[in-house]
């Protein structure tokens, strides 16, 4: 693909083109759906220009930088998935599904191994890396609510990013956590209020 004019004034109006030519409103619900999962990769771009400034072990920033690079990757794959009516879809189109959720669901698994156990809430922080990690994490929650809107609307467009999103969504849980321990940082734990 090649893109040689970044602006076209075609979206002047308020409309925008879905894969396969059809028009919607830029408030769309498929619209705002790909526009957070878009949102979601650019902090995922975040944590790990963080994480690859962190100065920490280098087989720690290059282990986390692997699978953030990928999670990129796979984003930019649900959204053009979800930028896809299911009439325009192509024979071999790539879509995110069973296998990017085991593999995030085997790296879940990977770094939980090295926590010790949750024995309370924790505060979204961490350092500026796991600070990201949880900023990502609420705006993947926000992509799902969004995608369960658009399900409901249009069922075709299928549970493969739904499967993906919530499975990422935890994923970024623990590994802002994970990210925090590696990295020498504070985590902040809820405290509970005291009845006096």
């Amino acid at each position: 693909m090649r893109i040689t004019k970044v602006y076209t004034r075609v979206g002047d109006g308020g409309s925008t083109q879905l894969v396969g030519g059809q028009r919607v409103a830029k408030n769309h619900i498929r619209i705002e759906t790909y526009g957070t999962t878009d949102e979601l990769n650019s902090i995922v771009g975040l944590a790990r220009t963080f994480n690859q400034r962190s100065g920490s072990d280098p087989e720690v920033v290059a282990r986390l930088d692997t699978m953030l690079h990928r999670i990129q990757n796979d984003l930019f794959n649900v959204g053009s998935d979800l930028a896809t009516p299911p009439e325009s879809r192509w024979e071999g189109m790539y879509r995110v599904g069973d296998d990017d959720v085991a593999r995030l669901e085997g790296w879940i698994d990977e770094l939980n191994e090295e926590l010790g156990p949750l024995r309370e809430f924790i505060l979204p922080g961490g350092g500026p890396v796991g600070a990201f990690f949880h900023q990502a994490r609420t705006v993947c929650r926000r992509a799902e609510r969004q995608l369960v809107a658009l399900l409901e609307v249009e069922p075709e467009t299928g549970a493969g990013v739904m499967r993906y999103l919530n499975r990422l969504s935890d994923y970024l849980f623990v590994a802002g956590r994970w990210a925090a321990k590696a990295l020498g940082e504070e985590e902040f734990l809820w405290e509970r209020p005291s009845r006096s």
